[in-house]
């Protein structure tokens, strides 16, 4: 019996499911969107959430939880913290969204897809490439 048993244990160890949170939710940082199994997504997804919420505080003990649990990645939290918690500053809550996909082939799991509900990412590498354009235009003009 599962009796007081909260969460899930994704056939892991519990250093295991902490290496495996820190991980996905670096990436999800990092790439604006993760596709792992459904169980996966289910998982981080209100870890994620809290981690929004305790940043949107912007003061430095939750600056300083947010760095711990990431492990300690100093350019991680930065780039969560300049490009991502802008973005919600008018939300209150739901800043990820899970997008069913197809089973996998191999073992018919469940996939999934995690993603923030507001974009940021498209914009950032827009400016970028149209700096890198600009750059281009003025060495050609010369």
């Amino acid at each position: 019996m599962r009796n007081k048993v909260f969460g899930r244990q994704l056939s892991r160890s519990r250093k295991g499911r902490r290496a495996l949170i820190r991980s996905l939710i670096k990436a999800l940082i990092a790439n604006g969107k993760i596709t792992t199994t459904k169980a996966k997504v289910k998982f981080i997804q209100g870890q994620v959430d809290k981690l929004v919420t305790l940043g949107k505080k912007g003061t430095v003990p939750a600056r300083r939880d947010v760095l711990a649990f990431l492990g300690n990645d100093r350019k991680t939290t930065d780039f969560f913290f300049m490009k991502q918690i802008p973005v919600f500053k008018d939300r209150t809550s739901g800043f990820t969204r899970i997008v069913l996909l197809p089973r996998r082939r191999g073992d018919n799991a469940e996939m999934a897809t995690l993603e923030w509900m507001d974009k940021y990412v498209e914009v950032v590498k827009k400016v970028e490439s149209d700096k890198k354009e600009s750059k281009n235009k003025k060495s050609k003009k010369e």
